[in-house]
């Protein structure tokens, strides 16, 4: 079972936003079944695609950032501080992974799954209403 699923709602209308929001996804999913399908799991593994996820989501928010700024979009530093909040959290998740694998599967599948569905609901909904 995957921990996230692309709904229609997610979208903000914006074909690369969306399709660079399904492919985090993805990863988070890929990563999830990674931690389930391995016995004794391998925390330099998984720390390693936590790193690459970072990088993609980093990249992601620098797209998305750039246009909001470019649309003179209204509420840009409170959804700035959301996706420098995920970071952190991400930055977390790979620092549990290294002291203790168990912890941060845990923290995992209990901080990105509310994450994601609280700020596509939430930030990514009010800026598919503003650039759409």
């Amino acid at each position: 079972m995957a921990l996230l699923e692309w709904k229609a709602e997610y979208s903000v209308g914006n074909v690369a936003i969306d399709h660079e929001h399904e492919l985090m996804i993805r990863h988070i999913n890929t990563l999830y079944e990674q931690i389930n399908n391995t016995a004794g799991n391998d925390a330099t593994s998984v720390e390693a695609v936590l790193g690459e996820i970072h990088a993609d989501i980093s990249a992601h928010f620098a797209l998305e950032e750039r246009l909001m700024r470019q649309a003179r979009y209204g509420e840009y530093e409170e959804h700035k501080e959301d996706h420098e909040d995920l970071l952190d959290q991400i930055h977390d998740l790979i620092d549990a992974f290294y002291q203790d694998p168990a912890v941060g599967e845990q923290r995992l599948k209990s901080r990105l799954s509310g994450w994601f569905g609280r700020h596509f609901s939430s930030f990514d909904s009010r800026l598919h209403r503003q650039l759409g």
